[in-house]
Order: C-alpha cells, then sequence, then structure tokens
C-alpha cells in the first residue's frame, strides 16, 4: 500500500529533522515543498509517500512507520 503525509511547521531546523528523519525511515519526497507567511514567521510543508506491505485501514499510526 502507499501512504501518504503532509509534514507542516516553521521553517526552521526542527522542521528540516524531521523531514530528515522520515527520509531516513523510508519516506520519499513528494512534489515540492510549500512556503506560507503565518504574519509572524514562515511555515513550511512537504509532502512525503512510503511504500510498505499490508492493506489500508484508518487506525495506522504514519508517524510509527
Amino acid at each position: 500500500m502507499k501512504l501518504y503525509r503532509l509534514l507542516t511547521g516553521p521553517d526552521d531546523a526542527a522542521f528540516c529533522h524531521r523531514v530528515s528523519e522520515a527520509l531516513n525511515r523510508g519516506w520519499h519526497l513528494h512534489g515540492n515543498p510549500a512556503l506560507t507567511f503565518d504574519g509572524q514567521r514562515v511555515i513550511a510543508a512537504q509532502a512525503i509517500v512510503k511504500e510498505v506491505d499490508g492493506e489500508y485501514a484508518p487506525e495506522i499510526r504514519l508517524g510509527e512507520l
């Protein structure tokens, strides 16, 4: 099955570490990152996808894969 996540957060080192951790856990970037400004800071978003065995169920904890 193919899984999808959208990581979001302030555009800072912590966000980059979250994306790097996901990549090292087998997730792959999906499309380009997006940036927006909330009036105080830049917010980043990056879609990631991962192929895993099994069938999809809404109970799957994506952050644990």
